[in-house]
């Protein structure tokens, strides 16, 4: 497992969207485009909870981006 650095800025990012509730936009490698909210983070995985508030574990590595959603 790899080691969380919160002094990063992406990890501080993600944790200002998970505190704020803020909703977002996820692209994956597959091309799957993912909106609902951040509920947690760790150094492997991202959980975003979708619009009926069900759980999506998503691996960072196969994140395009990660942006907030107007």
């Amino acid at each position: 497992m790899s080691e969380f650095d919160t002094s990063l800025p992406s990890v501080r990012q993600i944790q200002t969207y998970i505190k704020e509730k803020k909703e977002v936009e996820l692209k994956l490698i597959t091309n799957d485009l993912h909106v609902g909210k951040i509920f947690w983070q760790d150094p492997d995985c991202i959980c975003l909870l979708d619009q009926y508030d069900l759980p999506i574990l998503i691996w960072r590595q196969s994140i395009v981006y990660l942006k907030p959603k107007n």
